[in-house]
């Protein structure tokens, strides 16, 4: 099946960045609030969901892939304060600072309300209402919150109740039984797991020595795009300084590009791929470091990407495969074995998703295919 995505970008959820909103965030500094609105972050008036007061929206140039769920992101800092600027780590953020990422689907046109689509033409969004949008529309699944406290980052899930009125805080994670509907009209049904608080901390424990918890997306280079705002197209850095977030500064020559966008080279497109997807835990001090590859965009060609490398630790996960990439052979591929799979012993990565990312897939695929060289007696 062909299950096109492409991740809508939130320019309708701009009310943090200049609308009518009195009402601002409640940070909350040493204790879990059981339900999301003691946050403060969204204001829900049926059907409408806005951001309040300073909560400003944000998109990534490349997204992690949730089976295909929709995302919306945001950020808020408290006034006065900024982030400072880093050129390849996440920002650093002041005490205060609330992280937000919001799962969620648009329901299918059909007379199965329990169908969502996994596919949106990008125009369509220029469309939605940039005050907010009608989440009769959408299904709400689940909030993720970072929270920056006294002690560090704090992890906290919020899944949203069948009304979408408000979400509650489930430390042991969750399971919704879906449906998708791709393109051409076929059904695939799944479950989406919402992880417990563990894991969440787990997948931001991109250092494997601390274990202390950090963003992932808030990256220069996976900021440094435009991004529409209420007043116009702006690029995302410029506008956190704008908005008093970030600490002014004129360091920006790092970029990773939209992988699905065929007009950038096919090796940029994968480098980018692999770097939201993959990078947090297979970096030099990640959770992954045994396994010797480090997947970020700024990684050397080599070994260390997995050209030629043999496995370290990957037990079953190799499929019977030698080699982490064969030039010029994906099927012989251990990258494409493991991102296809849908075992959990077996799949990368291995939270975040029930489905094979197919688009993904085929692209790490494509990228294979197009290298040079042999490994062995290949």
């Amino acid at each position: 099946m062909h299950l096109y995505f492409k991740t809508l970008i939130v320019c309708f959820l701009l009310a943090g960045c200049g609308g009518a909103q009195t009402d601002a965030p409640v940070f909350h500094g040493d204790v879990n609030p059981k339900l999301l609105s003691q946050w403060n972050l969204f204001t829900v008036r049926q059907p409408t969901l806005q951001l309040t007061n300073g909560v400003v929206p944000y998109d990534l140039n490349s997204s992690l892939f949730t089976d295909y769920a929709h995302k919306l992101r945001t950020v808020w800092v408290p006034s006065g304060v900024l982030a400072q600027y880093h050129d390849r780590d996440a920002f650093d953020f002041p005490v205060g600072t609330i992280l937000s990422k919001t799962f969620y689907y648009p329901h299918v046109k059909s007379p199965n309300a329990e169908a969502h689509q996994i596919a949106q033409a990008a125009d369509q969004t220029a469309n939605l209402l940039k005050t907010g949008f009608n989440i009769d529309e959408y299904r709400l699944i689940e909030t993720r919150l970072l929270v920056h406290r006294m002690g560090g980052w704090v992890a906290l899930p919020y899944v949203w109740n069948t009304d979408q009125t408000d979400a509650t805080l489930k430390r042991i994670g969750d399971v919704k039984p879906m449906q998708l509907v791709s393109p051409d009209g076929s059904q695939h049904d799944f479950n989406y797991i919402i992880p417990n608080a563990n894991q969440c901390a787990g997948c931001h424990a991109t250092n494997a020595t601390t274990r202390e918890i950090q963003p992932i997306g808030p990256k220069a280079r996976h900021l440094n795009k435009d991004f529409d705002y209420s007043s116009g197209k702006k690029n995302q850095l410029t506008a956190w300084q704008d908005y008093g977030i970030l600490l002014a500064t004129t360091t920006r020559q790092h970029v990773n590009v939209d992988w699905t966008d065929i007009n950038f080279p096919l090796d940029a497109r994968a480098r980018s791929y692999l770097d939201i997807n993959c990078s947090h835990c297979h970096n030099p001090v990640g959770p992954a470091d045994t396994s010797g590859l480090h997947l970020s965009s700024s990684a050397p060609n080599g070994p260390n990407l997995g050209v030629c490398k043999l496995p370290i630790a990957a037990g079953t996960g190799t499929g019977g495969r030698t080699y982490d990439i064969v030039p010029g052979k994906p099927a012989e591929s251990i990258f494409t074995f493991r991102m296809r799979s849908t075992n959990p012993a077996v799949m990368m990565p291995e939270l975040g998703r029930s489905l094979s990312h197919e688009e993904g897939v085929a692209l790490i695929a494509t990228w294979i295919a197009g290298m040079e060289g042999a490994c062995g007696k290949n």
